[in-house]
């Protein structure tokens, strides 16, 4: 889907196009957030920017000075629709051949917003094939070396199929391709611990912060079969509710809904 505007930058300069020699096109050596757009504000901005921060350190390269960013994705959305998406996505910026990174990066920056993707009543998931890499020094990042999820999300055409659980390389529950995901299991919401890969997602720092019990744990695929209710969430779509993990089937459950009505409120407030 193409973006409805765009904005892209070298360091604070602003450029038509991408450097041929970016290090983010060549090896995916960048990070991207990926924010709702609500009445023409992002609600979890300041928490979006701290994850940039933190991936940047990790990375080893400069993130934007706030205010500056701040401003600009401003700019970006004067005349945004009331509900949209911002994304936003930061690389080391041109270097020469070859993996070493250069000793003063000049990072890139593209801004681009986006329609609000539908949100169905009830997903319906499947199981992929593709298991997510461990790599514990990338683990809680949004990076923008995005493979395993390329590979998974490749396994279907089905529109019915609104996305695909993963696991990791050890067989344990990992992730939804594009989303976080929660079992509801003997009263509690579980979540996958991520000490050794995939993204820390807002909305799923929110459900661990406010729903009482909520914990990280090493879920198994029979786990999630006997569990009284799954839900998948991200930044842009909030909390998810599943109907439906192939042959298996939830009904609506009230713990979910109440989440989702205490998030839409917070979100509604920021």
């Amino acid at each position: 889907m193409s973006a409805l505007a765009t904005r892209l930058f070298r360091g604070r300069e602003r450029v038509p196009a991408l450097d041929p020699a970016d290090r983010g096109l060549a090896y995916g050596d960048g990070l991207f957030e990926t924010m709702r757009v609500a009445d023409g504000h992002v609600p979890w901005w300041d928490a979006h920017l701290a994850r940039l921060a933190l991936g940047a350190r990790v990375l080893g390269f400069p993130a934007p000075e706030a205010g500056w960013l701040q401003a600009q994705a401003r700019a970006l959305l004067e005349g945004a629709p009331e509900q949209a998406v911002l994304k936003l996505v930061l690389t080391r910026g041109a270097g020469g051949r070859g993996y070493a990174p250069p000793a003063a990066p000049e990072p890139a920056l593209l801004l681009s917003l986006h329609a609000l993707p539908p949100t169905p009543a009830a997903l319906h998931l499947r199981w992929c094939r593709t298991r997510l890499s461990l790599q514990p020094a990338l683990a809680g990042i949004k990076h923008l070396n995005r493979l395993d999820q390329v590979l998974a999300r490749a396994e279907w055409q089905d529109p019915g199929i609104h996305d695909g659980l993963m696991l990791d390389a050890r067989g344990h529950v990992a992730c939804a391709t594009s989303a976080n995901l929660f079992a509801r299991i003997d009263g509690r919401w579980l979540t996958p611990a991520l000490a050794d890969g995939g993204v820390a997602g807002l909305a799923r720092a929110w459900v661990l912060a406010n729903a009482a019990d909520a914990a990280q744990a090493t879920l198994r695929p029979d786990d999630l079969a006997s569990a009284e209710a799954l839900f998948l969430c991200n930044a842009v779509r909030g909390i998810l509710p599943v109907g439906q993990l192939d042959d298996i089937c939830w009904p609506s459950h009230p713990a979910t809904e109440t989440l989702r009505r205490d998030l839409g409120r917070e979100l509604s407030a920021a």
